[in-house]
């Protein structure tokens, strides 16, 4: 029997996404809340929301104890873990059916079986699942996984064993960058799991990440839903997700189904889960070019691409297979229909290497679609405008999610849907998902793990504004703009001068000092003077931020957005932001120039590299920061000498606090 009441464990977009499937339904839902999420999203959508702690995840949505209590209290019959946190916690369903209460998901056994990547590795091997060759022991000695590396070969590896993500994962390329490239894999990975150990792997040079959906009901039914390829990928964190992978053997769909159901088959599985294959994309997809990577016991980030080809709603299998309900339908039942493909949208800089970003939702609009339900156009966001991305959480603002008939037809739904998705108050990947979904090679389906890397200084090229893109940003900095059906003379800026036609002078600061004289003409008519030429430009206000600009007989659209003395405009997949200068501030001098080295994010201190009067050249890592679970280096901005270093270890720190200086010279001149 279908639950009347369950309680969510979790926050942001999943969260959201299962109180969504579960009001389908008529089941109530039960939220829990950090301080930071008192009016967050997920909170307004349950039926009830319940306190479990401050902000950080180890005081909150990490406590056992009060998540289960919150359940007790509230009279929900069962928990959903979503993704991440608890989800993948085995304590967390032993303290779950403890008390009297329903996981849904899969059991505690099947979590640990699978919850280290080295035991789970040998469990496949003796399944008869493909294997990657490495190193699965449990001699964690440095010398000793530096001898397995070496038996292994260049490229490898060092993979986390507990855990996902991309998180203490590693790839060296030579053996004496190993010791190095361990350590840091093993911090992070101590400060994401709680669990330092680490294995080794061949890395395949041309890898392609395909995984494959199953579900497992309380019977001993098994079927696999069909492939995801997410080999684009940026710091081994998925970007863009399709179903199905391109380029597929059906031959080879099913030999790799079939190992998966096998893998949930040995474990005892029950419930969502997903079997990740490392496949060698050299020559093409084969049923001998694939192996076993991990499996995730939960449902994943990407599950919507999924559910569109297979018109099935995940959560609802996931509810009614705990529930001790059978699946609905048999492995013949199943078949794909059309294409999918998902987009991570996530408040981080990524000319400054997908460094996570922080701030307030100023703007923010979708294209017209649906929310967490499969529809030509998706969106699954867990946030609204006016709400702030804070360091303490996931940095995803949203999953745009669009279906279509083919390949061509779905790819081409998602470039205009990010172009109709238009962010300001923080920085975003839009610019970069936009440049990713023009790129030839994943175009053409030729894709693979290392393609953002390779390809990443032509995916971050940001093209200069128009002339007539700054010129409506000019207008709106000048405040001489009429809004939508405004006529009203005592309330226009443009003014009368008895001496001729109106002109005013503005500056904005994009990545240079830009200066434009607009004069008045008539009505939404104007003269703009600077930039490439003078030209008259006529502007309609559409309303809804939308500007209708026309020059010379061409005519373009734009959204544009003012907050404060940002101004955001959105043109033709791209947005270009400006800066409405202060006239009496002055230009202070480059980091590059003044030798400092700044926090880019709040985060904590784990690793000075370096010490006072120490000689460094640039690029040398100097602070490894670490900020939302993720370590970040940060390297000297020039040629120079510490001369001073205001951290340390374990100190938490604010965005933009002053960490280290250096100075030009020479050593022995500085310390005399």
């Amino acid at each position: 029997m279908m639950f009347e009441k369950i309680l969510v464990a979790n926050r942001g977009e999943i969260a959201c996404r299962i109180i969504a499937t579960a009001r389908r339904l008529g089941v109530r839902t039960v939220a829990i809340y950090s301080d930071a999420d008192q009016q967050a999203k997920h909170v307004a959508m349950a039926d009830e929301a319940v306190h479990v702690g401050e902000a950080p995840v180890a005081k909150s949505y990490l406590c056992i104890g009060r998540i289960v209590e919150a359940a007790q209290a509230t009279s929900a019959q069962a928990i959903h873990p979503g993704y991440g946190f608890l989800s993948e916690n085995p304590a967390f369903v032993e303290a779950v059916e403890s008390a009297g209460l329903v996981f849904i998901g899969p059991t505690a056994n099947a979590i640990r079986a699978m919850g280290l990547k080295d035991a789970a590795k040998v469990q496949m091997e003796r399944a008869g699942v493909p294997v990657v060759p490495g190193y699965h022991g449990g001699d964690q000695d440095v010398s000793r996984l530096q001898r397995e590396a070496d038996r292994i070969g260049y490229p490898v590896l060092i993979k986390a064993r507990a855990g996902g993500g991309g998180k203490g994962m590693r790839l060296v390329q030579e053996p004496q960058d190993f010791a190095a490239a361990l350590e840091g894999a093993r911090r992070e990975a101590s400060a994401s799991f709680g669990d330092p150990d680490c294995l080794i792997e061949r890395f395949i040079t041309q890898p392609r990440h395909v995984e494959i959906q199953v579900f497992a009901d309380c019977l001993g039914n098994v079927v696999h839903l069909f492939e995801r390829d997410c080999s684009l990928q940026r710091r081994h964190q998925k970007v863009i997700e399709e179903a199905p992978a391109p380029d597929m053997p059906e031959a080879v769909r099913a030999a790799m189904g079939q190992a998966a159901v096998e893998a949930a088959r040995a474990i005892g599985y029950v419930g969502a889960g997903t079997v990740e294959f490392i496949a060698d994309g050299s020559r093409g997809l084969r049923e001998d070019g694939f192996w076993f990577m991990e499996m995730n016991t939960r449902l994943q980030v990407e599950h919507p691409v999924s559910e569109a080809i297979t018109r099935q709603d995940f959560v609802e299998l996931q509810l009614h297979i705990a529930a001790g309900e059978p699946l609905p339908f048999t492995q013949d039942d199943l078949s794909i229909q059309g294409w999918s493909f998902e987009a991570r949208i996530y408040a981080e800089d990524v000319p400054s290497g997908f460094l996570p970003a922080i701030g307030k939702l100023e703007h923010l609009a979708f294209p017209e679609g649906r929310t967490f339900e499969p529809a030509p156009v998706r969106i699954d966001s867990g946030v609204r405008q006016g709400d702030v991305i804070s360091p303490f959480y996931d940095p995803m603002i949203a999953k745009l999610i669009v279906h279509g008939p083919d390949r061509k037809m779905a790819l081409s739904k998602l470039r205009k849907a990010l172009a109709e998705t238009n962010i300001s108050g923080l920085v975003t990947n839009l610019s970069f998902l936009s440049a990713l979904s023009l790129h030839d090679g994943f175009n053409k389906g030729i894709v693979d793990t290392g393609l953002i890397a390779r390809d990443l200084d032509d995916l971050i090229v940001h093209p200069p504004a128009s002339d007539k893109v700054v010129a409506l940003a000019g207008l709106l900095a000048s405040g001489i703009l009429p809004s939508h059906g405004d006529l009203d003379p005592w309330s226009s800026r443009r003014g009368w001068r008895h001496w001729g036609d109106a002109e005013y002078t503005v500056r904005l600061k994009a990545l240079d000092l830009l200066e434009r004289r607009i004069r008045f003409i008539s009505d939404n008519r104007f003269r703009i003077i600077g930039g490439d030429e003078s030209f008259e430009l006529q502007v309609e206000c559409l309303g809804d931020h939308h500007y209708a600009l026309t020059t010379a007989g061409h005519r373009m659209t734009a959204s544009a957005v003012r907050v404060g003395k940002t101004i955001a405009i959105f043109s033709d997949g791209q947005s270009h932001h400006f800066e409405v200068p202060d006239a009496l501030q002055t230009e202070g001098r480059s980091v590059e120039e003044s030798g400092d080295v700044l926090a880019p994010m709040p985060g904590l201190v784990k690793v000075v590299m370096t010490e006072a009067t120490q000689k460094v050249s640039k690029g040398d890592a100097l602070i490894v920061l670490e900020a939302m679970k993720m370590e970040h280096t940060l390297t000297a901005p020039k040629d120079g000498i510490v001369t001073e270093i205001l951290t340390e270890p374990g100190a938490q720190v604010d965005a933009g606090a002053l960490l280290l200086t250096l100075t030009d010279g020479d050593v022995d001149e500085r310390i005399q």
